[in-house]
């Protein structure tokens, strides 16, 4: 297919301004709810993690920062910070959002920043302080927090004060922040509580973010969405309010984190590029796909994506909307999503000096086959998830 040489320019421009964060947890073993399928080649280590990054990115060259969990990645706290930083130079990856961990403990077994009991309440939020203490160690812009908490039976819990406890919580966490830092609140609509979620749609998650000041800001994440749910017009409402702050992208079968971008719906991630057309992170972590592979895969059908509703006529498509031809329109619409548009990515890969199929290129490479013999035999098969 040929394209002229205005919508390669436009296409140029697109792919140049695509930046995708890839997670930490991504590279290691990670368990599903029943158990855990370990894979020779995945990460035990930070620098392991460091080392697969540098690689996607290698492949891709629009991976260059990497999400870090608290307790999986910096156990020591801000007493990591230095090799992190080491890590950063030698693999030219930078930190990126940081994530606390306030599923894990034990003592969270009824809630973290939502417990009824003060001390774990303060236990909780002492642990907000210090992944925000990471963040500014590291030069990290954001502070990412899933929020688990909930309740499983009518009447155990006293929903209106567990709302009253977090937003304090976020108060505070909010005070802790340096100037150009970002609390963003993710939400999930039904994970993992059975009867009440504490931040189970975005209006919580947004009013919790306005509550708790100007730097913070809503996280959506497409996985945990029910199938009846609009989350393009989600992401629209959130940038007319200004309070979109980030995308967690994988795919929603599984209600987790297990699928690779787009292979169940790949028209629903095009409508939702179409709306936002932003720096967004991936938050997969492949039990049964090669963790590498997978995570290229992931990044390259991202990129395909973004292109596409990239190349959308929006100046035609919002003269087709106003004169309500909605025929016309769709067909616009849908005509950019089946463009092959792979020639376009392979000739931006060339004139970018990347390699015009990473996954061929990862193959040739032997990366996957050379760390596999080196990392065999060093992975727990311990019961926590990474």
């Amino acid at each position: 297919m040929e394209f002229h040489t205005d919508v390669i320019e436009k296409a140029f421009r697109a792919l140049d301004a695509f930046s995708i964060e890839i997670p930490s947890w991504g590279f290691a073993n990670t368990g599903t709810r029943f158990g855990k399928f370990v894979q020779a080649a995945a990460a035990s280590t930070i620098e392991e993690k460091f080392s697969d990054a540098a690689e996607v990115n290698r492949l891709t060259g629009v991976t260059p920062t990497m999400a870090l969990h608290v307790l999986w990645d910096l156990p020591n706290g801000v007493g990591d910070a230095a090799e992190v930083k080491a890590l950063e130079k030698k693999y030219a990856i930078r930190a990126g959002s940081i994530n606390p961990n306030l599923f894990q403990s034990q003592q969270y077994k009824f809630g973290s920043l939502c417990n009824p009991s003060a001390a774990v309440r303060q236990e909780a939020l002492q642990h907000m302080i210090a992944s925000i203490e990471i963040a500014t160690a590291l030069n990290s812009r954001d502070i990412s927090m899933w929020l688990p908490d909930g309740s499983n039976y009518p009447g155990t819990q006293s929903i209106r004060k567990r709302i009253e406890w977090l937003e304090e919580a976020l108060k505070t966490s909010h005070q802790a922040m340096t100037p150009g830092q970002r609390l963003l609140v993710e939400y999930k609509p039904f994970e993992p509580a059975f009867y009440h979620t504490d931040i189970a749609d975005w209006g919580m998650a947004l009013h919790l973010a306005k509550i708790a000041g100007p730097q913070a800001k809503v996280l959506v994440d497409t996985g945990h969405h029910y199938q009846a749910q609009n989350i393009e017009q989600i992401v629209a409402w959130l940038l007319h309010t200004g309070m979109l702050g980030g995308f967690h992208f994988n795919d929603r079968r599984y209600a987790d984190d297990d699928l690779t971008l787009g292979s169940i719906d790949p028209y629903q991630v095009f409508r939702i590029f179409h709306e936002i057309h932003a720096a967004f992170m991936i938050d997969q972590s492949h039990n049964l796909k090669g963790k590498i592979e997978a995570m290229v895969q992931t990044v390259v059908a991202a990129q395909e994506l973004w292109l596409k509703a990239a190349l959308v006529d929006r100046e035609k498509l919002a003269d087709l909307q106003s004169k309500c031809e909605l025929v016309e329109a769709e067909e616009l619409f849908r005509g950019a999503f089946w463009t092959d548009v792979r020639p376009l990515l392979a000739d931006w890969r060339a004139a970018r000096n990347l390699s015009v199929d990473p996954m061929a290129e990862l193959r040739k490479s032997r990366y996957v086959e050379r760390i596999t013999k080196e990392r065999a035999g060093n992975q727990p098969t311990g019961g926590s998830y990474a």
